[in-house]
């Protein structure tokens, strides 16, 4: 036995649950010998990989300033419970996983109390609320980075103590079934055009996004025989709300099919796909499926964000690309109307064999694999110093 090491996790949404559960088997990989204890902030998929949950984040993830609002008592005391766990345990490191609004003002915190604290994947303060910046430069120990571009943008800042692993998609996103076996296993025709429609993961992009993907669906399939629509849906919670969103809409006459827990391969199978921003921008990129960028969120979100953001692009592919390589329709630029028209455009022969091309040039630049295992190795160098 190597020893024992104690560390602090904490994660708050289902992408950083994910992203943390690999970063503990990467850990243990690391250290065969040493006796891990994990706890600290876990989603279901941390708790799997063996991390005792404080405070159980799958309730942490929140859409829009509002909502974060309302919810504040509840995350003031998850931030105590917290505290209260790592001063018990003294752990040799805290490893703070995305989540900026709340991990941000958990690393300045702990740090005051004397802890070694790692960011992992750290903020996207290049797009918006740079200010943030002093918090990661007077607080935090290891910045870990994922995108090509953010070691630069973050030393330029100056804060020194970054380190860049590559992206944790770049060879972990991938089609487990070709076109020809997920249509025969789905009842669908591989010679009729198939467009994949992203809504989102969180309620509440769901209900916004949704109907305007629907009723764009529809004004495809007026303009294109034999079209067919697959809603990808990340979880049985998520189908669940497209499912009630459907039974109450008015009836559809596209050909739109619902299927769960398989989003790469829908992608995979896709000629085109619209996609909620976010991750799954960048996962899309990866698969190589041509996209249109959409997003909705309600007056008052959007009111109180947009003067925040600082880039040019919403999409996470266009901003690795440096360039608008995916149309992006936000917020007002969204209707049934331009999101149809897009679809229409990519499922052009040249248009679409062009994007694809430009989608993998892009998707090079993030490293080929291996990124857990450097974080991994990154958050162990801290410790033994």
């Amino acid at each position: 036995m190597a020893g024992k090491r104690t560390i602090m996790m904490v994660a708050g949404e289902a992408s950083g649950d994910g992203h943390a559960a690999k970063l503990v088997r990467a850990l243990k990989e690391q250290e065969p010998a040493t006796d891990f204890e994990f706890f600290g902030a876990a989603g279901p998929k941390m708790r799997d990989a063996g991390v005792e949950a404080i405070v159980e984040s799958d309730c942490l993830s929140i859409v829009g300033l509002a909502e974060i609002g309302r919810a504040l008592p509840m995350f003031l005391r998850a931030k105590r419970d917290l505290k209260k766990a790592a001063l018990a345990r003294k752990p040799n490191v805290i490893v703070l996983v995305d989540f900026p609004d709340f991990n941000l003002k958990l690393a300045k915190s702990l740090k005051k109390l004397g802890f070694s604290v790692v960011y992992y994947i750290s903020p996207q303060l290049w797009a918006w609320r740079g200010y943030r910046i002093s918090t990661i430069r007077n607080y935090v120990d290891l910045l870990i980075t994922i995108l090509p571009f953010e070691k630069g943008w973050y030393e330029n800042k100056g804060v020194t103590h970054v380190e860049y692993v590559g992206s944790p998609l770049a060879n972990e996103v991938y089609t487990t079934k070709t076109r020809q076996e997920f249509c025969s296993d789905h009842d669908l025709d591989t010679e009729r055009p198939i467009i994949a429609l992203l809504p989102g993961s969180r309620h509440k992009e769901i209900v916004r996004i949704l109907p305007i993907l629907l009723r764009a669906a529809e004004k495809v399939a007026r303009k294109v025989d034999g079209v067919q629509f697959l809603i990808a849906a990340g979880s049985e919670e998520s189908q669940r709300d497209i499912d009630r969103l459907r039974s109450i809409g008015p009836a559809s006459s596209a050909d739109i099919r619902v299927i769960t827990g398989a989003t790469y391969d829908v992608l995979g199978a896709s000629d085109a796909a619209a996609v909620t921003s976010g991750t799954a921008t960048l996962e899309t990129g990866i698969i190589g499926t041509p996209m249109a960028i959409v997003y909705s969120t309600s007056r008052l979100n959007y009111s109180l964000l947009e003067p925040l953001i600082s880039v040019a692009h919403y999409g996470l592919i266009n901003l690795i690309a440096g360039e608008r390589l995916a149309k992006e329709l936000i917020q007002r630029d969204l209707s049934p109307e331009t999101l149809s028209n897009e679809l229409l455009r990519l499922l052009e022969p040249e248009v679409n064999a062009d994007m694809r091309r430009r989608l993998a040039a892009v998707t090079e630049t993030l490293g080929h694999g291996g990124a857990s295992k450097r974080a991994a190795a990154a958050i162990l160098a801290v410790i033994r110093r």
